[in-house]
């Protein structure tokens, strides 16, 4: 598997120019939700934040934090549950949008008209915003195939030169019939596939008014499908619940004569669910998604399988390249804003690769450093600490950059292990530093391997604990 910066996807990772905030009810609760998508920085990812919980607590957009997909996809990490995830998910996908905090006042992300149409129209008011760091697109050189035997769902990713998805749907009903949908590319994902609203047959929507499940339901934000004989009665039974004057049935079987956007508009948003699903594979990817009866639950199993073999096949353990003309993601101006260390104590030159979980710096060694002053004179070695040191710093990057506010944390070392040095650093070294978490921070941990390489060669190793502290609180 080969990763490259696929033109239909986008060479750099982009950002929103600045915040926006939309109004919405939640599908299940039915309560006010306000929601605010805020830029965030270079392999940031995408993040829901529960501002009216303790702490405020962050979950990030990942397919292992998927806790429930019974009405919608849910995202839940530390307590924090966030419902209905998949709308937005896909628009942030259809615009090209990778780094973003979202902030909610409540469990739920607004239902809107029940599509990504209000989503990318907040994105467009602000407009989108490139960053100086490469967007990583995963090539996938075999097939990955997902079957549910139970619920009948079949799908399959197959090699291709960018994204695509074609997304077929059966219902067995005498008013849908068999429908298919298809995105050739993911610019047409705008016009084609956002505005397409979500849907559900007559019964189900009777089933969960009756269970109180849909309070924030309304026939404005999903098309309702009546494959039965629908009693009059039953009709005003449901415009009182609507509050609305009247109700009806079209010939085409759309309850209360609902305009269809597209005539196969039901397919298109079954499609939509699926790129909103599978961005919790946390990367793109270059494949033609090929999905029959889709739901969330497989989606959402699909996703974890393509992460695997994301995980299983991509290289990033192995040596970072480091190409001398490659645009800095952090350049020195960056770092020493985000790092409290200053000469003569500041031993990262640059940024070359960032993403959540691990990061790349780079520091030039030079004879003119003032530790080769007092170290080793006549025989200038970089001492093996200020190495330590040099990792530590650029893991303090990565730490900082997982932090919706680090300018107000400083990061502190806890403990090294299995700490190891292979060779000498001398004056014309150029160290790559890279630092890769071992696990998820919690409460301020942070757990991660790092190793320095000049050239090709593995030069200095170790496990380093650090602890992300507020500044008011240490």
């Amino acid at each position: 598997m080969d990763t490259l910066n696929a033109p239909s996807a986008g060479q750099f990772q982009q950002t929103l120019r600045g915040p926006v905030t939309l109004h919405g009810v939640g599908l299940h609760t039915g309560k006010q939700v306000t929601m605010t998508m805020k830029p965030a920085n270079p392999g940031f990812g995408i993040r829901f934040q529960r501002v009216d919980l303790p702490d405020k607590p962050v979950v990030k957009a990942d397919a292992d934090f998927v806790v429930d997909t019974s009405r919608g996809t849910t995202l839940e990490y530390n307590g924090a549950r966030i419902s209905t995830v998949e709308h937005t998910m896909a628009a942030l996908v259809g615009l090209g949008v990778d780094n973003l905090l979202i902030e909610l006042d409540g469990p739920e992300v607004p239902i809107l008209d029940g599509s990504s149409a209000m989503f990318m129209e907040a994105i467009d008011s602000v407009g989108v915003q490139e960053q100086e760091a490469k967007r990583i697109v995963y090539s996938i050189d075999t097939n990955i195939h997902y079957y549910d035997p139970v619920k009948n769902v079949d799908m399959l990713a197959v090699p291709s030169n960018e994204y695509q998805v074609t997304a077929l749907i059966d219902f067995n009903s005498p008013v849908l019939g068999t429908q298919h949908a298809t995105l050739k590319h993911l610019s047409s994902f705008r016009t084609e596939i956002g505005p397409c609203r979500t849907f559900c047959f007559l019964h189900e929507l009777e089933y969960l008014l009756d269970t109180n499940l849909i309070k924030g339901g309304d026939l404005s934000n999903a098309i309702v499908v009546v494959d039965k004989v629908v009693s009059q009665e039953e009709l005003n039974r449901l415009a009182k619940i609507f509050n609305k004057q009247k109700i009806e049935v079209k010939q085409e079987g759309i309850l209360n004569n609902v305009q269809l956007h597209f005539t196969n508009e039901p397919a298109r948003h079954k499609l939509l669910d699926v790129v909103g699903d599978l961005a919790l594979v946390g990367s793109y990817i270059n494949a033609h998604i090929i999905a029959s009866r889709p739901g969330h639950a497989s989606n959402v199993e699909f996703a974890k399988k393509i992460k695997q073999y994301i995980k299983k096949n991509k290289h990033l353990s192995d040596i970072p390249h480091y190409d001398p003309s490659q645009q800095a993601v952090f350049d020195i101006n960056h770092i020493t804003r985000a790092l409290p260390h200053k000469f003569p104590f500041l031993f990262v030159d640059k940024v070359i690769e960032l993403s959540d979980n691990h990061v790349v710096g780079i520091k030039n060694v030079t004879f003119n450093e003032h530790f080769f002053q007092g170290h080793f004179p006549g025989n200038p070695v970089m001492p093996g600490v200020l190495q330590i040191e040099a990792l530590a710093q650029t893991g303090g990057i990565l730490a900082m950059n997982n932090i919706p506010d680090p300018e107000n944390y400083d990061t502190y070392f806890l403990k090294m292990d299995k700490v190891k040095f292979k060779h000498v650093v001398r004056p014309g070294d150029t160290l790559i530093l890279k630092m890769e978490l071992l696990n998820p921070i919690r409460r301020g941990i942070c757990e991660m391997r790092g190793t320095i390489y000049v050239g090709n060669k593995l030069v200095t190793e170790a496990e380093l604990v650090a602890q992300i502290a507020r500044k008011d609180k240490r």
